[in-house]
């Protein structure tokens, strides 16, 4: 029997004051999958995928990774299998992108902390892979924000993870830059076999790459599926809140949604 690569069972967690913010989830995740998490505002998006990479201690509940417990990971050995991508990944000085590149190695160095020529190689391969190979010698700081973008997930590859996490990657960038992440992503998952997770408020583009997808509101777990299962009418409707289309998309099988503007409702 195939272990899941994310497998996890009645997960909770709240807030200090008491807020509930993640309400017993319970959900697997393939190995090799492009697994997309859809939601409103403060629907537990971040704080899931932040529970996942280690980031946040949960309350109650079972997270295994590679059928292993999470709790029985060190922080390093979450590194090795988990590289994850904020919302805002940032570097605290102007590196040059190839040092920041090779920064996603730090998992792997021994005591001393010294690279290899393989780890060097990684890097490299990992530029080449994000196609910002060129910008190897330009200060991080001097990059557009796409450009920035395919950096931190270069870095990230650098880990060799079994599994990618990514808050929306996609967020701040324009269209043809967006297009760059998710084929980039479907690439890690056909090539490399690396599990990737990614939250995103795109729902079409969600659609069009995720081979599941998962619609959270308030904490809790709406739908699971295929896009064709989970992308209804009724179901987007009452979680968002306000007027939709849901239609069959003109490039594949997969829906697609329209928000419906108050101008054009009767």
């Amino acid at each position: 029997m195939k272990i899941a690569a994310i497998s996890i069972e009645n997960l909770s967690y709240s807030y200090p004051d008491g807020t509930d913010v993640l309400k017993d989830l319970s959900f697997s995740i393939e190995s090799a999958r492009f697994f997309v998490i859809i939601g409103p505002n403060g629907s537990g998006k971040t704080t899931l995928v932040k529970t996942i990479a280690g980031l946040i201690h949960y309350d109650h509940g079972i997270v295994n990774i590679m059928g292993q417990s999470l709790r029985s990971y060190s922080r390093k050995a979450i590194a090795r299998r988990i590289a994850y991508v904020s919302q805002q990944s940032t570097v605290a000085f102007p590196f040059l992108v190839s040092d920041a590149v090779l920064f996603g190695r730090a998992p792997h160095l021994g005591t001393f902390g010294l690279e290899s020529e393989r780890d060097r190689e990684l890097a490299r391969q990992a530029m080449v892979f994000t196609e910002v190979d060129h910008l190897a010698n330009r200060r991080i700081d001097q990059l557009s924000g796409g450009e920035r973008q395919r950096v931190f997930i270069a870095r990230a590859i650098c880990q060799e993870p079994e599994i990618m996490l990514l808050d929306e990657p996609t967020a701040a960038l324009d269209i043809a830059h967006q297009l760059k992440v998710m084929d980039l992503m479907e690439k890690m998952k056909i090539e490399k076999q690396v599990t990737v997770v990614m939250v995103s408020h795109d729902i079409n583009l969600g659609a069009m790459y995720a081979d599941s997808l998962m619609l959270l509101n308030k904490g809790k777990l709406v739908a699971y599926g295929s896009p064709r299962d989970v992308l209804s009418y009724n179901t987007l409707e009452e979680t968002y809140g306000c007027r939709l289309l849901v239609d069959k998309n003109p490039l594949g099988p997969m829906p697609r949604v329209t928000p419906v503007p108050g101008r054009y409702i009767t």
